[in-house]
């Protein structure tokens, strides 16, 4: 990042590191979630889930690479490791019913997942208001991540009604 770029980020930068490294870690190990779900769920309806689940793995691994750019941007490095990952991640799990027939129970964990990764977002937006003018470019990367988060918990909610 520029001289510019940096001069205008009027937040602790290591802060705000720390952060999206956080949900860089939540967002690849949602990514293997949504991977491994897409191949493991059975049933009736399943093909439309795990055709759903590939799609958000998709987005799930843009948002990764959203922020590793802008972690890169910001002077940090990014964490390596899949233990690292774990260790350092808000969202740990997605706790998948045994029974990957049960689509319900698929669906709400699903939910509840996409509901953990809404609340680190909102977390991280809060972090930086009430002046978003604290980092723009972080406050815009995060709000964008955020809206395509809710939008993949309504879609399970709606699944699951």
């Amino acid at each position: 990042m520029g001289r510019k770029g940096r001069e205008i980020v009027k937040v602790n930068v290591g802060e705000l590191l720390e952060l999206l490294k956080k949900a860089y870690a939540d967002e690849w190990i949602a990514y293997y979630a949504y991977k491994w779900i897409a191949k493991m769920v059975h049933g009736p309806g399943s093909p439309y889930i795990a055709e759903l689940a590939e799609k958000i793995a998709e987005e799930e691994e843009e948002h990764a690479n959203e922020l590793a750019e802008r972690i890169l941007e910001l002077g940090g490095d990014l964490p390596y490791g899949i233990e690292k990952l774990y260790e350092i991640a808000n969202c740990k799990t997605v706790k998948y019913p045994e029974d990957l027939n049960d689509l319900k129970g698929i669906l709400q964990a699903l939910a509840e997942a996409e509901a953990c990764a809404i609340e680190v977002y909102n977390k991280i937006l809060n972090w930086l208001s009430p002046c978003y003018e604290k980092d723009v470019k972080t406050f815009h990367l995060i709000e964008h991540i955020l809206s395509e988060e809710i939008a993949h918990e309504e879609s399970f909610e709606n699944l699951i009604e």
